[in-house]
């Protein structure tokens, strides 16, 4: 019979990569200072590995035909997936560069000592705002990939925002947090109930929020669309391990869905989102 012990090594070895930094992982507080694994980290890191598995034959494919690309985590955070990524991905080729960007400047401050410290000489950690990152002479013209891991609310967003701008190959994002539809379906929601019987489906507030969560990503997805990117949907990893589990993957076509405006303005008016039309139609 197995003991907890044995059964936490076994797991450890189930998600850690054969190639993988442990002193990493250590820096990052994923593993403790004795390499023990606690649930919520063993969470975390289950997370970001499938995310890097889905990443990984993008990334492939993109150096077919470029040698050295550029990945752009948005809302980088503590920058797990950023550090992670390159650990598994991009450490063993010569060229190719991860960028963080953040608007907390500690957080960008630590990523950078780390960054030193793993000799993760092609890593940078920008601390800039979502309009900053657009224009900032740091970054390039183009990118390959953008990710946002659990960017909150109206972050994925400046993601998705930041991808179309610089012309991204692939955007992979996991959305998280979404309130701001939600609190336009609350602001109009007795207006929606004289327009349609459609408001049923979030006239109780535990309705509001999820349909405005859903609504969100739909929106999202119809974006993208319409910008010219082929769309996939999916889960990350299963919800046992996390609630915000909806991964968007989209790869640059250049084939506009031709109806996805259309859908997209016709969703706006038909739910009351009028107001959010700067962020989706922009």
């Amino acid at each position: 019979m197995q003991t907890p012990d044995n059964l936490k090594s076994l797991d450890l070895k189930s998600l850690v990569q054969p190639n993988q930094s442990i002193t990493l992982l250590k820096a990052l507080h994923i593993l403790t200072v004795d390499g023990k694994l606690n649930q919520d980290s063993r969470r975390k890191l289950k997370q970001v590995t499938h995310l890097i598995n889905f990443i990984a034959p993008l990334l492939n494919e993109i150096l077919v035909s470029n040698a050295n690309p550029t990945i752009v985590d948005h809302g980088a955070g503590k920058s797990y997936l950023g550090f992670i990524l390159y650990d598994l991905l991009l450490k063993q080729h010569a060229a190719g560069r991860v960028i963080g960007i953040e608007t907390r400047a500690d957080l960008v401050e630590k990523s950078k000592v780390l960054a030193l410290d793993c000799g993760f000489d092609r890593m940078d950690f920008q601390h800039l705002s979502v309009e900053q990152s657009i224009t900032s002479q740091a970054l390039p013209d183009t990118v390959d990939i953008v990710t946002a891991l659990h960017a909150c609310n109206t972050a994925t967003d400046d993601a998705i925002k930041f991808g179309l701008k610089k012309r991204a190959k692939y955007m992979v994002l996991v959305p998280c947090c979404q309130a701001e539809v939600a609190e336009v379906l609350r602001k109009h929601k007795n207006e929606s109930f004289g327009k349609t019987p459609l408001s049923e489906i979030w006239r109780h507030p535990i309705h509001t929020r999820e349909f405005g969560s859903q609504i969100t990503n739909v929106l999202r997805c119809l974006q993208l669309e319409a910008a010219g990117y082929q769309v996939t949907v999916t889960e990350l990893v299963g919800w046992e391990h996390s609630m915000k589990n909806e991964l968007i993957i989209a790869k640059y076509t250049g084939q506009k869905r031709k109806n996805a405006l259309e859908r997209l303005t016709a969703i706006l008016n038909e739910f009351n989102l009028q107001d959010l039309q700067p962020r989706f139609l922009a």
